[in-house]
C-alpha cells in the first residue's frame, strides 16, 4: 500500500516561531527537516506528501506558507495546507487570494486550541464560506467532546464546503473514552462533505501503549462510519513522535488496514487524498 502523507509538518526554528512546542520535550528543541523526514520514510512506501501548517505563532503563519510554497514540487511535496484566520476580517480576503497562489490545496485553522466560541462567530462562518467558494477544502481540528456541539454546528452553518476531520476526531484513547468519541464520529460521518484523516491517533494513547490491538476498535468504527473512500492517511510527523513515531505509525497503519481489499487500501493510502486535495 503506497501512501501519500497528507499531514507532513516541518519545524525550522531559525525562520519561524513554534511556541506550542515549548512544553513538549520531544519537540521543544532542534529542527525537524525534510532531510529528517526522508530518512524516516526511506523504503516505507511514502510516494508523496502534502505539507500541513504547523500551528506556528500568529505573527508567522503567512511567512510559513510563503516559505513552503517554494518547496512544493520538490522531493515529492505535492502541495500545502496553509494556515488561515477566519475569525479575523482584517486582511482575510487578501490572504485568501495570496495563499491561493502559493501551491495551496487547502486551509486549516486549529480549533481545539482556541476558545470554543471562535468558530461560532458570524465573522468566522462568513469567511469560512469564502474558502469554500474559492474551491478549497478546510481541515477541522476538534476534540472528541467538541464534535457534536461545535463541529457539527459549524458544518451545518457552512454546508457548501469540503471538510477533512483531522486525527480521527481526536479520541481520548488513554482514558478509554470510546463511546463519546464514537457518537461524535457517527454525527460527523452523516455529513457527506466530510472525510476523516487517519492520522495522529497514537499520540492520544497513554505513553508506550499504542498498539494494533488497542487501536483496532477505533479504526473499525471509522471504517464503518466513513468507509475507505472517505478516509485518507496522514503521518503527523514530528508530533507522531509523542506516540508511535513515524516509521512505527506507517507499520501500524498497514497492520490496522490489513483486512481491507487492495482497492480499499488504495483509497485510504492515496485515492481519497488525490480527490479531496485535487492532487491529480
Amino acid at each position: 500500500m503506497d501512501l501519500i502523507d497528507t499531514h507532513q509538518h516541518l519545524i525550522l526554528r531559525d525562520r519561524i516561531g513554534y511556541a506550542w512546542t515549548q512544553d513538549l520535550p520531544a519537540l521543544a528543541t532542534g529542527d525537524f527537516t525534510r532531510a529528517d523526514y526522508a530518512g524516516l520514510t526511506a523504503g516505507k512506501g511514502v510516494i508523496g506528501t502534502v505539507f500541513m501548517e504547523t500551528g506556528v505563532d500568529d505573527a508567522d503563519y503567512q511567512a510559513e506558507a510563503r516559505m513552503v510554497a517554494g518547496m512544493v514540487g520538490t522531493d515529492g511535496m505535492l502541495g500545502q495546507i496553509a494556515s488561515i484566520r477566519p475569525e479575523w476580517d482584517d486582511g482575510f480576503d487578501g490572504w485568501l487570494e495570496e495563499a491561493a497562489g502559493l501551491n495551496t490545496v487547502g486551509f486549516r485553522r486549529i480549533l481545539h486550541v482556541v476558545p470554543d466560541d471562535v468558530s461560532q462567530s458570524e465573522t468566522f462562518r462568513r469567511n469560512l464560506r469564502k474558502i469554500g467558494m474559492a474551491g478549497f477544502s478546510f481541515d477541522l481540528n476538534f476534540l472528541a467532546r467538541q464534535l457534536i456541539p461545535i463541529g457539527a454546528a459549524l458544518v451545518r452553518a457552512c454546508p457548501d464546503q469540503s471538510y477533512i476531520l483531522d486525527h480521527c476526531g481526536v479520541p481520548d484513547v488513554a482514558a478509554g473514552a470510546f463511546d463519546e468519541w464514537a457518537r461524535g464520529i457517527d454525527v460527523m460521518a452523516a455529513f457527506p462533505n466530510i472525510v476523516v484523516k487517519f492520522s495522529g491517533i497514537t499520540t492520544y494513547c497513554a505513553p508506550g501503549t499504542a498498539s494494533v490491538a488497542l487501536l483496532q476498535p477505533y479504526v473499525d468504527h471509522l471504517l464503518r462510519a466513513f468507509g475507505p473512500d472517505r478516509m485518507l492517511w496522514g503521518g503527523d510527523w514530528p508530533v507522531v513522535n509523542l506516540g508511535a513515531g513515524l516509521p512505527g505509525w506507517i507499520d501500524m497503519t498497514r497492520a490496522l488496514l490489513a483486512g481491507l481489499s487492495a482497492d480499499e487500501q488504495f483509497a485510504i493510502g492515496q485515492g481519497t487524498a488525490r480527490r479531496v486535495y485535487r492532487l491529480g
